[in-house]
């Protein structure tokens, strides 16, 4: 059985708040408490709550992903 991937959110900053509910209609009581995030070297963060993950766009893990999705891997 394999897990499906994180959802993944790009971002411009390196800072980030996840509430879970962002895309929800109803908010945040459908989600979780906000919480604030940093984008690390790796070029991601993963919220701990809900396991969305948040890529710094040009940052290393957005520039793996596009060097893997050309490849065809």
């Amino acid at each position: 059985m394999t897990m499906p991937p994180p959802e993944t959110t790009f971002a411009t900053s390196s800072r980030v708040s996840c509430d879970g509910a962002r895309d929800i209609k109803g908010g945040a009581a459908l989600g979780h408490p906000r919480v604030w995030l940093e984008i690390d070297e790796r070029g991601y963060a993963e919220c701990g709550y809900c396991d969305r993950r948040f890529v710094l766009k040009g940052g290393p893990a957005d520039i793996a992903a596009n060097q893997e999705a050309s490849h065809g891997t």
